[in-house]
């Protein structure tokens, strides 16, 4: 590798990592202030980084908006192509709740906001097909697939609702109902 392709090839990497501390920060201010929150100027200095970083590495909000929503979501995806049972999910889905609160309303607030950005569509349509995967690994029911995509975030939306989390064992209780006839 020439001394030109190490300079490229570390500058790439340096801003690629420049990019994901934008998109965390991007979240973290979600969750604190809302999606209202998010300024070049407020992300920037979450992150920690010159007020010109995130205008030099994202166009707009929006831009901005759809890189922590695929980030997001496409971690959230990978978790639940990992999990392996619904027991291993319902404590995921505890976790969820009483670990990061603030990042899971982060979450919602992004994917809301898909549905006014159709933009933002490709990022959901891949956590739905993850969810979707799951459950038929567990019932050949398209019936019960379709309603277990649409009960995970809602099961998650309310216990962000309630003063007291439900439990792995709730969560648990919730999804055999929803994939087992």
């Amino acid at each position: 590798m020439s001394i030109e392709e190490k300079t490229t090839d570390g500058r790439r990497i340096k801003g690629e990592r420049r990019k994901r501390e934008l998109t965390e920060a991007t979240l973290r201010v979600v969750a604190r202030d809302g999606v209202a929150g998010v300024s070049h100027r407020t992300v920037a200095r979450e992150a920690g980084l010159p007020p010109t970083m995130a205008a030099y590495y994202f166009d707009g909000i929006d831009d901005l908006l759809t890189a922590a929503l695929t980030s997001c979501l496409d971690e959230d995806a990978e978790k639940i192509r990992a999990v392996q049972d619904i027991q291993e999910l319902a404590e995921l889905m505890a976790d969820l709740v009483a670990g990061e609160p603030g990042r899971l309303l982060a979450e919602f607030e992004l994917y809301l906001l898909a549905a006014r950005k159709v933009e933002l569509r490709a990022a959901t349509d891949r956590w739905k097909a993850a969810l979707a995967e799951f459950a038929r690994r567990h019932t050949d029911d398209p019936v019960r697939v379709h309603n277990f995509v649409g009960a995970y975030d809602g099961l998650l939306l309310q216990a962000l609702l309630t003063s007291t989390p439900p439990t792995a064992a709730d969560f648990e209780a919730n999804v055999v109902q929803l994939l087992t006839p």
